[in-house]
């Protein structure tokens, strides 16, 4: 039989043996630091306006312009964390379909397959929300055969 640690976090009890998930304060406020640095990161190597970058992971362009000058200290929400997650696992995958270059520019480039209409897809995932974002996170999965 295997035990199962329990940890807390505020009033709430989670499994260690449960996926990581953004509902707990203290997980979310541990994650922060490292998903504004990765949404940073790749705002940059997208070349994504400021306000591209802010709807991407849901937030105000003052706020965004503040995150990015690291000057915005709070938690993210678990909407937030969802937003960073998944564009996280689109950036990871498209470097790992494409070099560098293609990877980078992918997400501004017009698709004209049905999933995206004509659209970039970061026009589509900020048009669609967090559920096209994890779409567009499958997608690319699938593209790589990681599916």
């Amino acid at each position: 039989m295997t035990a199962v640690r329990i940890e807390r976090s505020g009033n709430t009890h989670h499994s260690s043996r449960t996926p990581q998930g953004f509902a707990f304060e203290a997980d979310r406020e541990r994650l922060t630091p490292a998903a504004l640095e990765a949404v940073v990161n790749i705002a940059e190597a997208w070349k994504l306006s400021g306000d591209d970058a802010a709807a991407l992971l849901g937030v105000s362009s003052s706020t965004w312009d503040r995150i990015r000058g690291n000057k915005w200290n709070q938690t993210l929400s678990q909407d937030q964390m969802t937003r960073a997650s998944a564009l996280i696992g689109v950036f990871k995958g498209l470097n790992l379909l494409f070099d560098q270059a293609m990877a980078d520019r992918w997400p501004k480039l017009r698709n004209t397959g049905p999933m995206f209409n004509n659209l970039s897809p970061v026009e589509a995932m900020i048009e669609g929300g967090i559920p096209y974002m994890l779409e567009v996170r499958r997608y690319v999965d699938a593209l790589r055969g990681g599916l």
